[in-house]
């Protein structure tokens, strides 16, 4: 059997990276939800983040789309998009899965 050639395993974590506009998401996701209900905001972030962290060693691996890679948050409804290079994974925004596609084609710079 032969094995796939071409293929390259990251040896450990990579470095991630937020982007100004991807923070200022995160934010607005914590408003959000701290406005549904008192705490929530917290949580919010928390699983945001720990979605963020594990691209340190998943980076890569999900589907692209508008340009990026997207990961899709495990508790909320909120795909993360990054772009992988080598050993560092940027993430460019965090946006809500229930926007209308068109308004996330245009905060991801397509165009129409």
């Amino acid at each position: 059997m032969e094995r796939c050639k071409g293929a390259s395993i990251a040896s450990g974590p990579m470095i991630v990276n937020i982007s100004s506009d991807a923070e200022f998401d995160l934010i607005e996701g914590f408003w959000f939800y701290e406005r549904q209900s008192p705490g929530l905001g917290d949580y919010f972030r928390s699983c945001l983040i720990a979605d963020i962290d594990s691209l340190a060693y998943y980076g890569g691996i999900h589907e692209i789309a508008h340009n990026c890679h997207r990961a899709l948050s495990k508790r909320f409804p909120f795909c993360i998009y990054y772009r992988f290079s080598e050993n560092t994974v940027t993430i460019m925004a965090v946006l809500d899965a229930r926007r209308d596609p068109l308004w996330t084609r245009h905060r991801m710079n397509e165009p129409d």
